[in-house]
C-alpha cells in the first residue's frame, strides 16, 4: 500500500462525499465509499476508501456526509450592540430603510479593541460550528478614518477577505454634507484603510436616504480600484436601482442582494457570468419581511450565483449557512444541489478564489461534515445543528 508523508490525516467512513467539483448532471460530483487525505492544510488524495493510503491520524465519519466548507462571502462581523428591538418592530410592520445602521455605529465606536476582538472571535466560532470555513468580513460600522481602519485591522486577524465599507451609509454627523463624506471615503479614509483590505464595497441604494446614489457609488468604487482594491457592491436591495449594472460595468466580483431586478439587470448579469456573481442573501428578506429574490430566474438565465449570510446586527443576525440554504430552496426556487453549490463553489467565485469551495486534490482542506446520510438534509432538516467545520 502506498504511504503518504508524515502529518497526513485520513478522512474515511464517508457515507456521501459531495465534492462540488462540477462533475455530474448537477455539478455536485457525488461519490460514495470514498476517503480523503489532507496534508499541511491541502487535499492530497481522494479515492476509494478500500485503497486509502496510510496516514498519521484518521477521522472516521461513521457514514456521515462530507462537503466543502461553506464560503460565506458577505458578512458584517465587526460590531457591538444589537438591534433586537428594531427586528421586533419590523415584525409588526416597520419598513427597513438603512437608518438603524447609525445605532450600531454608535455602539461600535464605544467598544474598545479587546471587546470587539472577543465579539468577532465568538461570531467566527459560531459560523465554523455550522460549517463555514471561509468568511469575508466588512468594515462599515465606524465611518471615521480611525474607526474604519480599526475595524479592518481587527477583521484581518480572522480572515484575509477583508472589505472596506466606508461607503455603508452617511454618518449622522455629516448628513448635511454628503459630498464631503463621499470625498472623505474616497480620499483620506480609503488611503488609510487600503493596507488592511482586499476589497472595497458600497451600499448603492438610491431607495434609502442614508445610502449612496449611482454617481456617489461610482466615485467611491473607482477610487478604490485606483488604490488597488477589488470591487464588491451592495445593490438592488430596497427597490430597482443602478447597483447591478454599475457592478457589471466596473467588473465587480460580486453584486449582493439582487432583490429587485429588471430584465436589463438579469441580462447584464448573465452577460457577465464569468466575472460578476449575483450573491443572494435570503436571511435578510427573512429578517426584514421583504420579498425574496428570484433565484430560479437567475439560474435559468445563466447568471452565476452565490449564497451568503450577510450576518449583521440589523437585518440578519445569523451566520448559519445551512439556514440560508434552506431558505434558498424554500423561498428562492433553487434545488438543494443548486443551493449547496451557491454556498460553496459560488461563494468561492464571488471571492475570486480557486483554492476553496470544492473538495479536489490541490485545494485547501476546508471541509465540513453533516450528521446525516445526505446533503439533502441541509434543506430537509432546517434549524437542526447538523453541520460543522472539520478541524484538520
Amino acid at each position: 500500500m502506498r504511504t503518504t508523508p508524515k502529518h497526513a490525516t485520513l478522512i474515511t467512513g464517508i457515507g456521501q462525499l459531495v465534492t462540488c467539483d462540477g462533475d455530474g448532471p448537477d455539478g455536485l460530483g457525488l461519490r460514495h465509499d470514498q476517503a480523503v487525505v489532507a496534508e499541511g492544510g491541502v487535499i492530497t488524495w481522494i479515492g476509494p476508501a478500500a485503497q486509502a493510503p496510510a496516514a498519521d491520524t484518521m477521522i472516521d465519519c461513521a457514514g456521515r456526509t462530507v462537503i466543502p466548507g461553506f464560503v460565506d462571502s458577505h458578512t458584517h462581523l465587526v460590531f457591538a450592540g444589537d438591534r433586537a428591538e428594531e427586528f421586533a418592530a419590523r415584525m409588526t410592520g416597520s419598513r427597513y430603510d438603512g437608518g438603524g445602521i447609525g445605532t450600531t455605529v454608535a455602539a461600535t465606536r464605544a467598544a474598545d479593541d479587546d471587546r470587539l476582538r472577543t465579539l468577532i472571535a465568538g461570531r467566527v466560532a459560531a459560523a465554523r460550528a455550522q460549517g463555514s470555513t471561509t468568511l469575508e468580513i466588512k468594515s462599515g460600522y465606524g465611518l471615521t478614518v480611525e474607526e474604519e481602519v480599526r475595524a479592518l485591522r481587527l477583521a484581518r486577524e480572522f480572515t484575509v477577505e477583508t472589505t472596506f465599507l466606508g461607503g455603508h451609509v452617511v454618518p449622522a454627523e455629516l448628513a448635511a454634507n454628503r459630498a464631503g463624506y463621499v470625498d472623505l471615503v474616497r480620499g483620506p479614509m480609503l488611503a488609510a484603510a487600503a493596507p488592511y483590505a482586499r476589497w472595497i464595497d458600497v451600499f448603492c441604494e438610491p431607495n434609502s436616504p442614508h445610502a449612496f446614489t449611482a454617481e456617489e457609488s461610482r466615485m467611491i468604487l473607482t477610487a478604490g480600484a485606483a488604490a488597488g482594491l477589488e470591487l464588491r457592491v451592495h445593490g438592488n436591495q430596497l427597490g430597482p436601482g443602478p447597483g447591478v449594472r454599475l457592478a457589471v460595468e466596473l467588473g465587480a466580483a460580486s453584486v449582493d442582494h439582487c432583490t429587485y431586478l429588471t430584465e436589463a439587470d438579469v441580462d447584464a448579469l448573465a452577460g457577465a457570468a464569468d466575472t460578476t456573481v449575483a450573491t443572494l442573501l435570503p436571511g435578510v428578506e427573512f429578517a426584514t419581511r421583504s420579498p425574496y429574490p428570484d433565484g430560479r430566474r437567475l439560474v435559468d438565465a445563466g447568471v452565476s450565483i452565490a449564497l451568503a449570510s450577510d450576518c449583521n446586527p440589523g437585518t440578519c443576525h445569523s451566520s448559519s449557512m445551512p439556514f440560508m440554504i434552506a431558505l434558498a430552496v424554500r423561498e428562492l426556487g433553487l434545488t438543494p444541489a443548486e443551493a449547496l453549490l451557491a454556498a460553496t463553489a459560488g461563494g468561492a467565485k464571488a471571492l475570486r478564489r480557486t483554492d476553496i469551495g470544492a473538495i479536489m486534490i490541490g485545494r485547501r482542506a476546508d471541509v465540513a461534515v453533516i450528521d446525516a446520510p445526505s446533503y439533502l438534509h441541509l434543506a430537509y432538516s432546517p434549524g437542526m445543528a447538523l453541520t460543522r467545520a472539520m478541524d484538520l
